[in-house]
């Protein structure tokens, strides 16, 4: 990856609907370029999807929450059992395979804190391997460039 690359992800990242000719013109670069660098960052998987950003709030679903659980038995079945199961259910937005102390991060989404409270105790706490749940309230959530190195650097302000 080369500055130009990074700057196309990262322009990406911020508009992914803007046009090739918008995207070109954004970093004073030629159209033809611009394409030609978007097609070998898709077929080099660097860039693996474009998808539409919403706002949860906006679908009935304003309260976010972080659920962290350890599995016991920590082994493989129970671990992809696991996964699979929390996939399925349709409060969760993001799910997170971590070493240390717990062996999983749930982002949720839901109406309110009871529904919150019934997706812990129904859902995940009834799960057969689980040792431990905790749940964080999520009051901000930030997303930031994932380029490999966002613009101005780490020290910047």
């Amino acid at each position: 990856m080369d500055e130009l690359d990074a700057a196309l992800v990262e322009e990406l990242q911020r508009d992914g609907r803007q046009t090739n000719r918008e995207l070109a013109e954004r970093l004073g670069i030629a159209p033809s370029t611009c394409l030609e660098r978007v097609r070998a960052l898709r077929k080099r998987g660097v860039i693996t999807g474009f998808h539409a950003e919403v706002d949860l709030a906006q679908l009935g679903r304003p309260l976010q929450a972080l659920i962290s659980v350890r599995l016991q038995p920590k082994v493989r079945e129970a671990v992809e059992g696991f996964r699979e199961y929390v996939t399925e259910l349709p409060e969760t937005v993001a799910i997170f395979v971590v070493s240390g102390g717990d062996d999983f991060i749930i982002q949720v989404a839901v109406r309110d804190a009871g529904q919150l409270r019934d997706f812990v105790l129904d859902h995940v706490a009834r799960h057969r391997n689980i040792a431990d749940v905790r749940t964080s309230l999520v009051y901000d959530h930030i997303r930031t460039s994932t380029g490999p190195e966002r613009r101005g650097g780490r020290d910047a302000p």
